[in-house]
């Protein structure tokens, strides 16, 4: 029986696998469930993915796009004319108003790294991304206070199913702002 030529194949395991931990979590995550979900061969899996972290990893990396896209399509950073903690208060809120089942797959997948190692550096790309504008708009340490800041605010909102305070989240990150 011939190969079938199936470029997409990769892709389709990811985008499976993403959706495995967004219905059933990490746990619920196995070679055997995301090739289910993507409906290709169970060998298709460990063929592109030869170990679960690498796909967590694939997974992970494509889950923190939604942020990077949130970012990108207000260019709020670039702008050094406008209220930084505004801006940032801004991007969480649209962040948080958006698929709230995307951001918390993105918060669940990013704290998996707390176990697996092989997952922490993809963390701390997502981390360095949104560092590297912030700190051109201020400097590197009050960068990574104000990422800190972020991650805490969006994770007591999805921990407590609090709803997003805007106004008192540009309150909080004017005052890490020189």
């Amino acid at each position: 029986m011939a190969r079938r030529y199936d470029p997409e194949r990769r892709q389709r395991i990811i985008d499976a696998a993403i959706r495995v931990v967004g219905a059933k979590g990490i746990a619920g995550l196995s070679h055997r469930s995301a090739a289910a979900e993507a409906d290709v061969p169970l060998g298709s899996t460990t063929y592109h993915f030869a170990t679960l972290d690498e796909l967590l990893v694939a997974a992970l990396r494509q889950a923190n796009e939604g942020f990077a896209k949130v970012v990108a399509a207000r260019g709020a950073l670039q702008d050094v004319r406008t209220d930084l903690a505004a801006d940032l208060a801004g991007l969480i809120g649209q962040w948080l108003a958006g698929d709230r089942t995307g951001v918390e797959l993105e918060y669940e997948l990013y704290l998996a790294a707390l176990r697996r190692p092989a997952l922490r550096p993809v963390a701390a790309e997502w981390i360095d991304s949104l560092v590297e504008p912030l700190a051109r708009r201020t400097d590197p340490v009050t960068a990574r206070a104000l990422v800190a800041l972020l991650d805490g605010i969006c994770l007591q909102v999805l921990l407590t199913g609090a709803a997003y305070d805007e106004e008192y989240a540009r309150e909080v990150l004017a005052r890490v702002l020189p």
